[in-house]
Order: structure tokens, then C-alpha cells, then sequence
């Protein structure tokens, strides 16, 4: 009797393991899938990014990441502005007088999470 309960709850203690192994898994997968989907539409939604060099892409991300303030982010934004639209005139392209608000996906929607994440929808 002792040897099949000492089996038993092994057996289970293996099935809650496996379970638990396989759920941080895919926790792992969806969080580096998140990951990408947001780098993505960083990269196509930085303002005149079109115009921009794949390593200028990246320099502007970077200096992006690295602001310590809202303040500092906009005015990355900012100057960014201004270098894309001389650059769009140069080359006869044309872009909003204004920089988007909010920097890239910021806009309104259903953000990372997604709609049907469990935030009370």
C-alpha cells in the first residue's frame, strides 16, 4: 500500500513538472514573440523611417531605449523630425509637418496584451 502511494504521488509530482515545464515554455515563446511583434512596428512606425538607413534605424532605437524621461524621448522625437523632413525635401518626398504624438505604438488599441487578455473585456 505504502510502495503504490509513494508511486502515486511521484507519478504526480512528475505530471506537475512536465506541466510547469512546458507552461514557462510558452510563456518564453509568446514573451520573445511579443518581443518581435514590437521591435517590428517600432521600426515601421519611427517617423521617416523610409528614409532612414537600417544602422540609422537602429542608432535612433537605441538612443530611444536609452532616455530616462518622457522629456528626453520627445525631444529624440523632435530632432528626429527635423532630420527626416530636410532629408524628404532633399529628395523630393513628402512628410507631416508634425511629428507623430506619442512616439511609435503609442497610438490607441488593444497594446500587447491584446484584445480577449483578460483586463476585464
Amino acid at each position: 500500500m505504502k510502495k503504490q502511494l509513494v508511486f502515486v504521488w511521484a507519478s504526480v509530482g512528475i505530471i506537475l513538472l512536465a506541466a510547469g515545464v512546458a507552461l514557462a515554455e510558452e510563456q518564453a515563446r509568446t514573451r520573445e514573440q511579443t518581443q518581435s511583434q514590437v521591435q517590428t512596428k517600432t521600426q515601421e512606425q519611427a517617423y521617416g523611417s523610409q528614409l532612414m538607413t537600417p544602422q540609422e534605424r537602429r542608432e535612433h532605437r537605441a538612443k530611444m531605449r536609452a532616455a530616462k524621461t518622457a522629456e528626453e524621448r520627445e525631444q529624440i522625437r523632435k530632432e528626429q523630425h527635423e532630420r527626416m523632413k530636410e532629408r524628404a525635401k532633399e529628395r523630393g518626398v513628402a512628410l507631416p509637418d508634425e511629428p507623430p504624438m506619442g512616439g511609435a505604438g503609442m497610438g490607441p488599441g488593444p497594446g500587447i496584451m491584446g484584445p480577449g487578455s483578460g483586463r476585464g473585456r
